[in-house]
C-alpha cells in the first residue's frame, strides 16, 4: 500500500528542513540541488520502493542507492536523518573536518555504497555492481 500524499509532503518538509539547517550551519553545501529532489527521494526512500536494513548496511539483500548527484549530499544525509539513522547533531557536522557527513558521499558514512563526485558516475558504478552480483550468483 502506498503512503498518502500528506505523509510524503510532511517527510519532504522534514528533509528540506534538515538540508537548510545543515547547509546554513556549514556555510556551504548546495542546498538548492539537494532540495530539488526532496519529494522524489522521499517517495523512493519511504514509500516501499527502497528496501534497506538500517541496522545492517552490509546486508546483501539491501537495495543499492548510488547517489550520482554527489554534490547534493545534504539530501542524501537528510534522508537517513529523517529515517532516524543519523542524529540531528551528527547531521549538523556537515562539511566539518573529521566528520563522516562530508561534502560528497564517501564511505566514511556507513550508508554510502560508492563515493561520488563527478556527475554521472552512478550509472557505470551501478552497472559494475549489477554485473558483479550477477556473476557471483552464477
Amino acid at each position: 500500500m502506498f503512503m498518502d500524499t500528506k505523509k510524503i509532503t510532511e517527510l519532504s518538509k522534514l528533509i528540506r528542513y534538515f538540508i537548510l539547517k545543515s547547509t546554513t550551519k556549514a556555510g556551504s553545501g548546495h542546498p538548492t540541488s539537494s532540495m530539488s529532489a526532496a519529494e522524489l527521494m522521499a517517495v523512493l526512500f519511504f514509500d516501499g520502493f527502497y528496501t534497506y536494513d538500517l541496522s545492517n548496511p552490509h546486508n546483501p539483500k539491501n537495495h543499492r542507492l548510488l547517489f550520482s548527484k554527489g554534490h547534493a549530499s545534504p539530501l542524501f544525509y537528510s534522508l537517513y536523518a529523517a529515517a532516524g539513522a543519523v542524529s540531528e547533531d551528527e547531521l549538523m557536522t556537515l562539511r566539518q573536518a573529521d566528520s563522516n557527513i562530508e561534502g560528497h558521499p564517501t564511505t566514511r558514512f556507513k550508508y554510502t555504497e560508492a563515493p561520488t563526485g563527478s556527475l554521472g558516475q552512478g550509472l557505470s558504478i551501478g552497472l559494475g555492481m549489477a554485473l558483479a552480483a550477477s556473476n557471483a550468483a552464477g
